[in-house]
């Protein structure tokens, strides 16, 4: 995929969003209380903006995260500033999280700043340069503010769900059965939207992890080769240990990661085999020579991340 056709994909998928939240948002306002569905709106939203602005720290509770320095570990620290100068963004906090699949994501709020943190587990079973590859791609959501773009993106689904609901439950003390029937109306309507819109943030979610896979590209040297061999290790050691990953309530932030755990158990099943009697490059090689079935295509509507075969395949173009 072109870069031109990629940013052409994000911004329709976008505007189809606001677009559609905005006429419903029109509509049902033309139909119901409008003060009821403003002080709805107004909570989720507030709750929304709240949840953003502390996330930071429950993630770096839940997962055990903590701020690193140059002493404690001087090659990775040289690798962020390295690569955030190449990026031309400021360096983001460093923080490990004491988790043992290996994976890394980026994330931060106003009063958090920015923060890109990286698993024991990615600097156990990663070379050096694929670590690299990985900090290039983490950095790439932070230069292309992914983190906002999508948390303004999952506020509107989350508003159609709730004046869904909302309207659900009013239905049943509406002696008015003709203004009830509206509302009913109205709240299958919303739910129906909350699903749809639902889909369209995931394949936004999809679009900007190739978006940042091809910043990766950009920032480092041979980063096609170093991401896609990364890539591959991080899905086929990650379905291995997804049941740990469950316990400790990893697949909570999945959106956050730079490959999805909840899919990478069915996508180690075709592959494991060969790892560990083969070379990083075989590997790849060996996932890229596999076709989606019917089944992957269909798993993958419902997933933050891209397929891990057309994933590699777009890399190889680069």
């Amino acid at each position: 995929m072109s870069l031109v056709k990629l940013r052409l994909s994000m911004l329709s998928t976008l505007a189809i969003i606001i677009g559609v939240s905005t006429l419903f948002f029109t509509f049902a306002l033309s139909l119901v209380d409008a003060l009821s569905l403003f002080t709805l709106v107004f909570f989720v939203v507030g709750f929304n903006l709240i949840q953003w602005l502390i996330a930071p720290y429950l993630i770096d509770l839940m997962y055990q995260a903590r701020e690193v320095s140059s002493q404690e570990q001087p090659d990775l620290y040289q690798m962020v500033e390295r690569i955030s100068q190449r990026a031309k963004i400021a360096v983001p906090r460093i923080m490990v999280a004491n988790i043992p699949i290996p994976n890394a994501f980026a994330y931060g709020s106003p009063i958090a700043g920015t923060r890109v943190a990286v698993t024991t587990g990615l600097l156990r079973t990663l070379e050096s340069e694929e670590v690299e590859a990985v900090i290039g791609h983490e950095l790439g959501h932070i230069r292309h503010r992914d983190v906002q773009i999508m948390m303004f993106v999952s506020v509107l689904p989350a508003l159609l769900y709730y004046i869904g609901f909302s309207l659900s439950y009013q239905v049943g003390y509406r002696r008015d059965r003709e203004r009830g029937s509206g509302l009913a109306v109205i709240g299958m309507l919303s739910m129906a939207l909350y699903f749809a819109l639902t889909l369209l943030s995931l394949h936004l979610s999809r679009l900007r992890e190739y978006y940042a896979d091809r910043h990766s590209v950009e920032v480092v040297d041979d980063g096609a080769r170093k991401l896609s061999e990364g890539l591959a290790k991080i899905v086929t050691y990650t379905g291995r240990v997804h049941r740990v990953a469950q316990v400790q309530g990893v697949s909570s932030f999945k959106a956050l990661f730079i490959a999805d755990p909840d899919t990478a158990e069915k996508d180690t099943a075709q592959i494991q085999r060969s790892y560990g009697r083969t070379s990083d490059e075989a590997l790849v090689k060996e996932i890229l020579s596999r076709e989606p079935s019917s089944f992957d295509t269909f798993v993958e509507i419902f997933s933050t991340h891209p397929n891990i075969v057309k994933r590699l395949r777009a890399l190889q173009e680069l």
